[in-house]
């Protein structure tokens, strides 16, 4: 069965290619888009805090607010960078006294275009039966190379 990028279960996702050429050194690329993410999702979400966490062994949590963890994954050379509703035992605790899950989505949708726009270079089209996907430049990106 194929295997592609993971990214947490419900998650916005914007898809980028890590490697731009045969001579980049791919952990120092790496590097540079985490600190991008960072800086862009701060200024752009200023409730965004630094985070240093792992959701599963594959995403890696970069920024987290009250509703929300931001992060990145990585596979063959393709990052996803999501925003993902949080799911740790401090937020659910924080949920059972004062319910956050119905604001927590609601913010979610309010700033997934936004997130989108900012980090979005490709667009999942869709994936075979075997689990690889498919993808193609996003609007956006083609418009800017023309």
């Amino acid at each position: 069965m194929g295997r592609s990028v993971s990214y947490p279960t419900g998650s916005v996702v914007a898809f980028r290619l890590l490697d731009h050429g045969e001579d980049d050194d791919v952990d120092w690329v790496y590097e540079c888009l985490v600190d991008e993410i960072i800086d862009t999702a701060k200024a752009a979400f200023p409730s965004f805090e630094r985070f240093d966490g792992w959701r599963g062994r594959e995403d890696r949590i970069l920024l987290r607010n009250a509703f929300a963890d931001c992060g990145i994954s990585t596979y063959c050379g393709l990052a996803a960078i999501w925003l993902a509703e949080r799911d740790d035992a401090r937020y659910w605790e924080a949920d059972f006294y004062n319910p956050r899950m119905s604001r927590a989505r609601h913010w979610l949708r309010q700033v997934s275009g936004r997130f989108i726009d900012l980090f979005g270079e490709l667009r999942m089209v869709g994936r075979f039966s075997n689990g690889e996907a498919i993808f193609e430049r996003s609007r956006s990106t083609r418009d800017a190379e023309s």
